[in-house]
């Protein structure tokens, strides 16, 4: 009599598909950690484009992974992990490096604030449930979100990279609001500790921030939104550092935007709650 040959499985199958959204994360890690070495060599250009692309693989994993239904809880774990050092401690290294340092301990304080912030942050975001009657929250974040708040701590040192102020020819009003000394390399300790302040506060906070996780777009505007997305990858490329300090002021600025959007969604959902709970009760 053959016995039953039982087939044991170590470790489940996987296609090399599979594969690739956990391989774009390590690939963000890997840039996080390679924006350090950029800041130690004092080459700062290439330190805020390592983490800018680390954050478009951190936007792309997951939803290549939806895209090809190979989504896991070793996925989602790790994309977490991913995010504490590529937007939690290569930014804040970077300003460290940068302007942070001047200021001593107080400076390193600010690095620990901001980092624990970052954790904290994540942390509630991994255990965060959307309930299905409330589907439009799945667009708004509680905070901001790792990627932006890095992005906007680095605002100052992206600003001293670019030629923003030549070329919008800034100098004769920034004289005449008398605020040259704000612009003085000097001065960046000061600008760049009260902006991580008050990120990592945004950060922790429950304060409703755009997620824009399930955008509809109507398939006749589908031509217009690639032609701007083509428009924004051609300018950003011979203006890079200036297109990416517009960019995160036009974010900080939408914020109050997403606050008022969100509390206007929430009052009509709890309109229509209570309208459907009184039917309920006549009928």
């Amino acid at each position: 009599m053959e016995e039953n040959k039982k087939e044991f499985k170590l470790l489940e199958k996987k296609t090399p598909s599979s594969l690739l959204p956990n391989a774009l994360t390590i690939l963000g890690v890997c840039l996080g950690l390679s924006s350090i070495k950029f800041a130690l060599d004092f080459n700062y250009e290439m330190a805020v484009i390592a983490i800018g692309f680390a954050a478009i693989l951190d936007t792309l994993d997951g939803r290549v992974a939806r895209l090809i239904k190979s989504t896991s809880k070793v996925g989602k774990e790790l994309d977490s992990l991913t995010d504490v050092i590529s937007f939690g401690v290569a930014p804040i290294f970077i300003i460290y490096f940068w302007a942070l340092n001047n200021l001593g301990k107080i400076g390193w304080l600010l690095v620990l604030i901001y980092t624990v912030c970052c954790v904290l942050r994540l942390a509630r975001f991994n255990l965060t449930n959307i309930d299905e009657n409330e589907l439009w929250k799945i667009n708004f974040f509680e905070g901001i979100p790792s990627p932006s708040a890095a992005g906007l701590i680095l605002l100052p040192l992206i600003l001293s990279l670019s030629n923003l102020v030549e070329i919008l020819n800034l100098n004769e009003v920034i004289q005449f609001l008398h605020l040259d000394a704000i612009f003085q390399a000097n001065n960046n300790k000061i600008i760049s500790a009260i902006l991580i302040l008050i990120i990592s506060i945004l950060m922790v906070s429950k304060i409703p921030t755009y997620s824009l996780k399930r955008i509809v777009i109507p398939r006749r505007l589908g031509g217009f939104l690639l032609l701007g997305i083509g428009t924004y990858i051609s300018v950003l490329i011979y203006f890079t550092f200036e297109v990416l300090f517009l960019t995160g002021l036009t974010y900080f600025l939408l914020l109050p935007v997403s606050y008022f959007h969100y509390n206007y969604l929430n009052k009509n959902n709890l309109k229509e709650n209570i309208e459907e709970d009184e039917i309920e009760d006549i009928l």
